[in-house]
């Protein structure tokens, strides 16, 4: 009989499908990673592997610490997974900014919860930093480890597999790679590898209209969970970048409810973002090219939200 996988084991490998009624006639190919089938339902399972499995490797992190880290709540989400497999305690800084269903879902996988109040239930520059601050004073507690995730490159790392799959999915016939941008940590980690494969390929990150930093406008307040920190990451690496969209926070919800309803793709309002852009850049690009995008997460994060509240 063969031995029973480990959970973390069930991290990637994710299929890749294409795009059939939302991409308009005459534009390339759009094929999207279903990222919701990792343990927890999103891409970040991915990095906070890698970021766990480095500083044990290293001595940075050992039996009976407590890891601390401040989050949208997909990448504690994805800790609290580690976590409890690996046997370590967990303390998240989040905010009510984001889905009940992600703090929740926290919460179930054993994490402690600081919850950092918002304004208006924004995403902003403020509150990402305020979220550092608080996460920074838990960690000077004894015995703790803080994976600063906006700082880290070990999270990079984890989205090299992520590559590698698109890369053997199409055959090596990808023209772009298209990304939101959190941390910059997957569009970094994948661009690394797809770079070395096809230096000519065109990488395209996404942004938030309303927070269009990247892009040189202003930070500002916007509702895509998860990216738009409101100013550059620390990890963001323009060398490897051809171009940056920014699409705005209706326009993404929107196009994560045609997804639901005209493809059965059920993800969340980043993924919106994402498939608006690659279609973008499929157009620009003609028939002939392949676009790979990302499903970032499940929509079952989002039910309690107006993306899919009433939809």
């Amino acid at each position: 009989m063969q031995r029973p996988a480990h959970v973390l084991g069930a991290i990637g490998d994710t299929s890749l499908v294409a795009l059939r009624r939302v991409v308009p006639p005459g534009c390339g190919r759009v094929l999207v990673k279903l990222e919701w089938e990792n343990p927890t339902g999103s891409m970040k399972d991915r990095m906070a592997h890698a970021m766990i499995a480095r500083a044990e490797e290293d001595g940075r992190l050992r039996a009976g610490d407590t890891i601390v880290e401040y989050t949208g709540g997909s990448t504690g989400t994805s800790l609290a997974l580690i976590c409890a497999a690996r046997g370590y305690r967990l303390h998240i800084v989040t905010s009510d900014a984001f889905s009940r269903e992600k703090l929740d879902h926290m919460a179930a996988l054993g994490a402690q919860l600081t919850v950092v109040p918002s304004e208006g239930g924004h995403t902003t520059k403020k509150l990402i930093q305020n979220m550092i601050k608080v996460a920074e004073g838990i960690s000077r507690a004894r015995r703790t480890y803080r994976t600063d995730q906006l700082n880290n490159l070990d999270s990079v790392s984890g989205y090299y597999s992520l590559a590698e799959e698109i890369w053997t999915q199409t055959g090596g016939a990808v023209s772009a790679f298209v990304q939101c941008v959190g941390t910059s940590a997957s569009s970094r980690g994948v661009a690394t590898v797809l770079k070395r494969y096809r230096p000519r390929i065109r990488i395209v990150v996404v942004e938030p209209a309303e927070s269009a930093v990247l892009s040189g406008g202003a930070s500002g307040p916007h509702n895509i969970e998860g990216v738009g920190i409101g100013y550059t990451p620390p990890l963001w690496e323009p060398g490897l970048v051809d171009d940056v969209v920014a699409v705005k926070t209706d326009d993404a919800k929107e196009m994560a409810r045609r997804l639901a309803r005209e493809e059965a793709l059920f993800a969340g309002t980043s993924s919106g973002a994402n498939v608006i852009a690659a279609i973008q850049v499929a157009q620009q690009l003609g028939p002939e090219a392949t676009v790979v995008t990302l499903m970032v997460d499940s929509g079952l994060k989002y039910l309690s939200t107006d993306v899919y509240r009433g939809a």
